[in-house]
């Protein structure tokens, strides 16, 4: 699929069953091996059900984008204020939460696409300091990410279960204005 076949549209409230859907799906493809099926299990009913999405849906700090191809989401991106475990995140921070895509329209520019809309969306205020939690092992992401001039500055453990995931926290400063 061409960077433009897809469409990329903000979510609202009726799109709580879809959210959790697509976001329990691609978290499972992306990193569900990593994990017994138990401590996956209590991830995905934690966090990736329909009611944890509708409130996530609801809150006006934060937005949702879904990633469709013919009507079917295939991704999704949230972006809000800052929650990761660093001592200089302020409240005025962003941060990018999840961009996930399924692994069948990656490295399309449909992931290029769908951050630009998140981070544009974290800016429409103005510049600001923005955050990204990423897997350790995730070097893709972690280039990626390097490319849009976010510097690693400290690391945490993300709970799955019991598991306790090593991650590293990004940040970028805020950018003049164009």
């Amino acid at each position: 699929m061409s960077p433009s076949s897809l469409l990329i549209r903000r979510a609202g409230p009726d799109d709580a069953e879809a959210s959790a859907k697509i976001s329990a799906a691609t978290f499972t493809e992306t990193f569900g091996h990593l994990y017994p099926p138990e401590d996956l299990h209590a991830f995905l009913t934690e966090h990736h059900t329909v009611e944890a999405h509708r409130r996530v849906l609801a809150d006006e700090a934060q937005a949702t984008w879904l990633v469709e191809a013919d009507g079917e989401p295939v991704g999704i991106a949230l972006a809000g204020p800052c929650s990761l475990p660093h001592p200089e995140v302020r409240e005025e921070d962003g941060e990018l939460k999840r961009l996930y895509l399924l692994e069948r329209v990656q490295n399309a520019g449909h992931g290029a696409r769908l951050f630009r809309t998140a981070i544009d969306w974290l800016e429409r205020n103005g510049p600001r300091t923005l955050w990204i939690g990423v897997w350790s092992e995730n070097h893709g992401a972690q280039r990626f990410y390097a490319r849009h001039g976010f510097v690693r500055v400290g690391e945490y453990k993300f709970p799955v279960g019991r598991v306790r995931d090593h991650e590293f926290i990004l940040r970028r400063a805020p950018r003049p204005p164009a």
